[in-house]
């Protein structure tokens, strides 16, 4: 994998996500990544933090590529395509994090190259990301498995179908803001309890973390989780019984739902 070269159209946050998780796990050598932005600017800021090879057009590089990237805003990706389509050489795997971007759209406009969709989320940013990837009718197993190891240097990454794309959407593409919008809120209850904001935040914070790794580590369900620590008439189950009688499980329920349905809704335009 060392030897790989990965290009990116794009060089956005997550462009520079991959890419830190990329270098920084030693998946990629540097110097066989290459990223193309608009600005001049963005490629001298990503070319001193990271070492890469960054410049505006990828017209040098994208016939070189053994993976490309397209990482660019949904309104902009066909011009993208259209510039660099008959550049890239059979056999490059294109992969999208183009929301909306369908693998039958990317079959089209690559037809001699395997193509992958993928969904990631924002904390690619600090190696926590959940991303999810659906391949094209030419993607082999040894495509999808150098997708894996790209997209795992940042986080974690499962193979789903197509069909799955706007659930995961709804879940795990929205969810890092519901996972937010929780931190805010159990971070308001400590305040009201007299903690400090600095002290309630990080304690609701790590909290969430620990809470999600040990599901993560021990595979268990999250029921049986949160069974050992209630104890019977106890603080915690004061708490739940709260969480239950207002909704909690099914506002996030809903929430999920409510987000892959606008999915649908977008890729339809």
């Amino acid at each position: 994998m060392e030897d790989l070269t990965v290009g990116f159209i794009g060089g956005g946050a997550m462009a520079e996500a991959l890419t830190a998780g990329i270098t920084g796990q030693q998946v990629v050598k540097p110097d066989n990544i290459y990223i193309s932005d608009h600005k001049q600017s963005r490629c001298e800021a990503l070319r001193n933090q990271y070492g890469v090879n960054a410049m505006v057009g990828a017209e040098s590089f994208a016939a070189e590529m053994d993976v490309l990237v397209l990482a660019i805003k949904p309104q902009v990706a066909q011009a993208a395509m259209d510039e660099v389509k008959g550049l890239v050489r059979p056999g490059t795997i294109v992969v999208s994090i183009v929301a909306g971007l369908t693998l039958s759209a990317l079959e089209q406009n690559f037809p001699g190259q395997p193509v992958v969709r993928v969904m990631p989320n924002t904390p690619l940013a600090v190696g926590a990301g959940m991303s999810a990837y659906a391949c094209g009718k030419r993607t082999t197993k040894g495509d999808a498995s150098v997708v894996q190891e790209l997209l795992s240097a940042a986080g974690e990454a499962v193979q789903v179908q197509e069909a799955a794309m706007d659930a995961v959407t709804g879940l795990s593409g929205s969810g890092p803001a519901y996972g937010f919008l929780m931190i805010d809120a159990l971070s308001d209850g400590g305040v009201a309890a007299g903690l400090k904001r600095d002290v309630a935040t990080k304690l609701a914070a790590q909290t969430l973390l620990g809470a999600a790794k040990m599901v993560l580590a021990t595979g268990k369900h999250p029921d049986v989780l949160r069974d050992q620590v209630t104890s019977p008439a106890g603080t915690t189950i004061a708490g739940v019984r709260v969480l239950e009688q207002q909704g909690l499980r099914g506002a996030l329920i809903d929430a999920v739902l409510a987000a892959t349905e606008k999915s649908r809704e977008l890729g339809k335009k």
